[in-house]
C-alpha cells in the first residue's frame, strides 16, 4: 500500500512522462535504480540520452521544487546513470534534467523543464 507522498510522487512522475513524450522524447526507462540511486526517468531526444529528476511541490513553503535537488542527489543520479551507460554501451551525448512541477488547489499543474540542469 503507497502513501500519500508516494502517491504524489508517482502522479508527478506520470505528468513529467506525459510532459515529455508529448515533446517528442521516447521513455526508455522509469525509476531506474542502481545501489542507492535512483533515476524516475531515462529517456532519448535523438542522439542525446537524458536523465530527469522529477520533482513535484504542492507550495512553496520549501521553496520551488526545481532547487531541492540536492548536491548530494545529484551526485546519486550522476552514478546511476553512469552504470546505465556502461550497462546499455551509450557512445553519445547525455544530459540531466529536471522536471518541475507545482500543484498549487484549483490550478492545473505548472509543469517547468530545465534541460542541463547540473553534472
Amino acid at each position: 500500500m503507497k502513501t500519500p507522498q508516494q502517491k504524489k510522487g508517482k502522479y508527478g512522475e506520470n505528468l513529467a512522462a506525459a510532459f515529455m513524450q508529448n515533446k517528442g522524447y521516447t521513455l526508455l526507462e522509469r525509476n531506474y535504480r542502481y545501489k542507492r540511486g535512483e533515476i524516475d526517468i531515462i529517456a532519448q531526444t535523438g542522439d542525446v540520452l537524458v536523465f530527469v529528476e522529477v520533482k513535484l511541490r504542492s507550495s512553496d513553503n520549501f521553496g520551488l521544487p526545481e532547487e531541492s535537488v540536492s548536491e548530494n542527489q545529484q551526485n546519486l543520479i550522476i552514478q546511476t546513470a553512469e552504470q546505465y551507460i556502461e550497462e546499455i554501451d551509450w557512445e553519445s551525448d547525455i544530459r540531466f534534467d529536471i522536471v518541475a512541477i507545482e500543484l498549487k488547489s484549483h490550478q492545473s499543474p505548472q509543469i517547468t523543464y530545465f534541460e542541463d540542469a547540473f553534472y
